[in-house]
């Protein structure tokens, strides 16, 4: 089912014709009685014609549109707003255009390692074909309500909660990725229902509540090793730096064993958690 114009007419037009035909025949007296033959002949005939005509007018309000069927054929969409005028007989259908979102509940999943997660999402859509909206899906709201909860689910046991290696996906430290692949996801899901997805982004993201302490651990622990591990790189460069400076300005000779006792306290004094204390060396005192 692919959506086409419906053929349509302004209706200010056919109202107009309706006020004239109404108008003559109340002068001729047909629904006064005047005409003792034709009145009574004419007179259901004339209002059954009014009561047609007046169901060929119909408005449509911006962002809103009308779909028409006529004996169980789909003959065209109206989505131009305004007033309008199309087959009497046509049943006139009334699809919203406007923009709508859905919020999903919490969902309780297991990512790409098989943790338990919970995870939320908000869905931006609309109705870009009214066609496929109105007759491919029985109720085109609650089909990407579902299919949107259906993604969500798909996306957290393809990708873990958070990287286990450099450059490694994951849904809490690549949010605008995540986001792009649930779009496309949902879209893709949702497009038989002739549903445009807008926009898509995770709203609750946490691990859940079983193991949410023993991953905060976890976490401590790698935040831990990662800051230890910097402060070691650091220091060791710091440690080189200072004897490639006292080298090349000829300030001090050591050998071997002194620059290893000096490379040992440098990193004692950069590399402790606790604060050293100097010691003051002014030369060797003999017996």
């Amino acid at each position: 089912m692919k959506e086409r114009n419906a053929l349509k007419v302004q209706g200010l037009i056919p109202l107009v014709v309706l006020i004239v035909a109404v108008a003559f025949l109340v002068k001729k007296g047909l629904f006064a009685g005047r005409n003792a033959d034709l009145g009574p002949l004419l007179l259901v005939p004339a209002v059954l014609l009014v009561i047609l005509w007046t169901k060929g007018l119909f408005v449509v309000q911006p962002n809103e549109a009308r779909v028409l069927t006529f004996f169980g054929n789909y003959t065209g969409s109206v989505k131009e707003s305004g007033f309008w005028f199309a087959n009497p007989f046509a049943s006139k259908q009334f699809v919203s255009l406007k923009i709508g979102n859905f919020q999903s509940p919490q969902l309780k999943v297991n990512d790409a390692h098989g943790n338990p997660i919970e995870i939320a999402a908000v869905i931006v859509w609309r109705v870009v074909d009214t066609a496929k909206a109105m007759f491919d899906v029985t109720n085109y709201t609650s089909f990407v309500h579902i299919q949107c909860e259906t993604a969500l689910r798909q996306l957290a046991n393809h990708f873990p909660y958070e990287p286990h290696a450099a450059g490694e996906v994951a849904l809490r430290s690549h949010p605008e990725e995540i986001a792009k692949k649930l779009q496309a996801e949902v879209q893709q899901r949702v497009e038989i229902a002739g549903v445009e997805v807008i926009e898509a982004q995770l709203t609750h993201l946490a691990y859940s509540p079983e193991i949410a302490q023993a991953m905060l651990r976890r976490q401590q622990a790698a935040a831990v090793i990662a800051a230890r591990q910097m402060i070691v790189e650091g220091a060791v460069g710091m440690v080189e730096m200072a004897l490639k400076k006292l080298e090349s300005d000829s300030v001090v000779k050591l050998n071997d064993q002194q620059k290893a006792t000096m490379v040992n306290n440098l990193m004692i004094s950069l590399v402790s958690e606790s604060h050293t204390q100097p010691v003051i060396t002014t030369g060797q005192v003999s017996a």
